[in-house]
């Protein structure tokens, strides 16, 4: 704590900056944060920005900001910019990321970008969005986006961490998506929460790319193998993103772009 305040983040004199208005720890290596929302900001629910505080003078150089891609863990409507992050001991932005207080200023570049976007994708019956730690941040947006609903006939949302406790920001999103007033009455028709562990028993253990392939998912869900009526959206590690991708081409399916829609897309933007 002693490293964010030597160098307080209210003392950011940038036109970009941002106010922090509320923080929640939600394990003690996950925690979730919202901020002001700068008034020419537009985006498309689903998209990232580049987020951080300002550095430490070295040799005598005037500091440079250190910046990490985020996803916009809130819808576009939202009046306030959401984000869920990791915490990464010794990592240049998240060590000292964790410990910003309301009040405390961050770094905000209002130039949306990003693949995981409705837009990028073929019409279709069924959207799959599958998520592993802090990836369901651009979930958390897209969901609560009516255009979601109104494209597909079930959206279903796999959340896939270690343990137990880490689920935690997922569900309690599961809550507010079924309460939503703008979106609440069609996702309880329509939407499907999936959650696994990979480290601690659940309801359901196991990689999502194994339970994709044994024919697991598609068996709790009562629904067909994954096939080109789906659209998929993926957003986790590269290893996960890698292996998500060869199961949806191996299927039949393409990836998509926003030049150039189709049956699934990634993530390619990662947090440091």
């Amino acid at each position: 704590m002693s490293d964010l305040r030597s160098s307080p983040v209210e003392a950011i004199a940038n036109p970009d900056a941002q106010t922090v208005t509320s923080v929640h720890h939600w394990t003690d290596r996950l925690f979730s944060f919202r901020v002001t929302r700068p008034r020419s900001l537009r985006f498309r629910s689903g998209e990232f920005l580049m987020i951080g505080l300002e550095g430490e003078p070295r040799d005598g150089k005037p500091a440079k900001p250190i910046m990490r891609a985020y996803s916009i863990a809130s819808p576009s409507w939202d009046e306030e910019l959401e984000f869920y992050s990791i915490k990464v001991p010794n990592g240049p932005l998240t060590s000292r990321l964790q410990n910003i207080q309301v009040g405390d200023q961050i770094i905000v570049r209002p130039k949306p970008t990003g693949t995981l976007v409705t837009d990028a994708l073929l019409p279709g019956k069924r959207l799959y969005m599958i998520a592993t730690g802090t990836g369901v941040a651009p979930f958390a947006s897209l969901l609560r986006d009516p255009d979601v609903y109104e494209r597909f006939d079930e959206v279903i949302l796999t959340h896939t961490c270690r343990t137990v406790p880490e689920l935690a920001y997922g569900e309690e999103l599961v809550t507010r998506i079924l309460r939503d007033p703008l979106v609440g009455e069609e996702a309880d028709g329509k939407f499907r929460y999936y959650p696994t562990t990979t480290r601690q028993p659940s309801s359901h253990m196991g990689r999502i790319t194994d339970l994709i392939q044994s024919g697991t998912l598609a068996s709790d869900l009562d629904l067909p193998p994954l096939g080109l009526d789906d659209r998929v959206m993926i957003c986790g590690s590269m290893g996960l993103n890698k292996d998500v991708k060869a199961i949806c081409e191996a299927a039949g399916l393409q990836e998509g772009s926003n030049a150039k829609p189709g049956h699934f897309v990634l993530e390619k933007a990662f947090v440091g």
